[in-house]
Formats: C-alpha cells, structure tokens, sequence
C-alpha cells in the first residue's frame, strides 16, 4: 500500500480538492481517491503532485504509515529539551 499526506497538505495550505484536481489535470473524485488510498497515482501524477506542493516525493508518499504530525512535533520538542 502507498500512503499519502496529501489530505495534511491540502488542510495546511487551505486548498480544496476541486483546486487542487485543477492544478495538478486530474478530477475532484481522483483526489478524494488518492487521499484515502483507493487509487494509486501514476509516475506522472507523482511528480505533479511533487510539484506543486514544492516537496520531495518522500515527503508526500511513502510505503510505510506516516507517523502522525503530533508525534512528531511532540519528539522533537522533547529532543530539544
């Protein structure tokens, strides 16, 4: 299985689905696919994606569950304390 943070990306930059399925060339219901998993984007589309969100692709798909954002926060600050 591919995850994503697409839906993360999107909610950060306060995009909907409908503008970012414009900008990338594919529909709204794509992007709901992507978003849950239920379609795996081409080579193409990763690149798109890679982008416009200007990030490297292993910061937006990865084979591996992301950990969540909070988690993440939260053991960092703790590293710098």
């Amino acid at each position: 299985m591919i995850h994503n943070r697409i839906s993360v990306l999107r909610a950060e930059r306060a995009i909907s689905r409908q503008t970012l399925a414009r900008e990338i060339g594919v529909n709204p219901q794509t992007v709901g696919f992507l978003e849950r998993g239920d379609y795996i984007p081409s080579l193409e589309l990763v690149f798109r994606l890679s982008h416009f969100f200007s990030l490297p692709i292993e910061a937006i798909f990865s084979t591996e569950p992301f950990r969540p954002l909070s988690e993440q926060l939260y053991s960092q600050t703790k590293k710098e304390a």
